[in-house]
């Protein structure tokens, strides 16, 4: 992982710009990652088992660079989680330097599972418990995806009594039963055109995506720069006055509370009908105080 991380850095490096690398990680961790070359082509050949990521090396320029990456948005969250599984190890050493946030369990527990029901199409039941009712309900469904959306991850599912896909938040989902009853491919179902132009895990069914027209204050348009709002974002304007940006999107419940939660650092110029439709929001809100 120290091998990537280089090079995804600095595009190419030599071996012995990267072997100094590891070293100055080594005394960074407390721990030699000193190899030599014939381990560390070693190291070439797992990088490209584990992580589908092919490293080849440019005898003109005498350097190693990344050819290919397969998963670069898999990668990156793997990375992450070693970074974080590394930082949290706490040990008497490192715990008072790190303060996390006091939050329920994301559901994550169920990840493996599902994927393997999904994978092999297998039917699952299991306790659901929606925030609007007392007691949880039971399902039966034909898992067909994952989706993550703020921290937090959803499953994409059949629901055998009507047949509609609808999405579990895995952290209400309880008593997980996996079936050995096969579910047919489903045909019928594109996670990734379906979701195309959502923002969130809400789908609004058969209606077509609208073009939204933002305008924020340059401090708040820096953020808006560096994590755009969705893949389809587009910037229309870029100056000391504003960051102008146009989307194209489903407008759902979870977007409206995404622009509520900017506050005045944000305005909504297209549609019209949004911007009216949060005028009306602000007056019921100020109506409280």
């Amino acid at each position: 992982m120290l091998i990537l991380r280089k090079l995804r850095a600095s595009k190419c490096a030599t071996f012995a710009e990267i072997a100094n690398y590891l070293s100055k990680e080594s005394v960074t961790n407390n721990y030699s990652f000193t190899i030599s070359k014939r381990t560390f082509q070693r190291d070439l050949r797992d990088i490209e088992a584990l992580y589908s990521i092919c490293i080849e090396y440019d005898f003109s320029g005498k350097y190693y660079y990344i050819k290919k990456e397969f998963n670069p948005e898999i990668n990156d969250r793997l990375f992450e989680a070693y970074d974080v599984y590394n930082a949290l190890k706490v040990n008497e050493q490192n715990k008072p330097y790190i303060y996390l946030d006091k939050r329920q369990a994301q559901g994550t527990e169920h990840l493996y599972s599902l994927l393997h029901a999904i994978k092999k199409r297998l039917q699952i039941s299991f306790s659901y418990q929606k925030y609007y009712e007392e007691q949880p309900e039971q399902r039966t469904v034909n898992p067909l995806a994952l989706k993550e959306f703020k921290h937090r991850w959803y499953l994409a599912a059949r629901d055998k009594y009507d047949n509609n896909v609808k999405r579990y938040a895995l952290d209400r989902i309880s008593n997980l039963d996996i079936s050995s009853v096969h579910f047919p491919e489903d045909t019928d179902f594109d996670m990734e055109k379906i979701h195309k132009h959502c923002f969130g895990v809400i789908y609004p069914g058969e209606v077509e995506p609208q073009k939204i027209v933002l305008s924020f204050e340059p401090y708040q348009g820096k953020y808006i720069k560096s994590l755009p709002l969705h893949e389809t974002q587009k910037i229309l304007i870029d100056n000391n006055k504003e960051l102008r940006i146009s989307l194209n999107i489903y407008l759902t419940y979870d977007f409206k509370q995404e622009i509520l939660s900017m506050g005045e650092t944000v305005k909504v110029l297209e549609p019209k009908s949004f911007a009216a439709e949060l005028k009306e929001t602000y007056r019921a809100a100020l109506k409280r105080y």
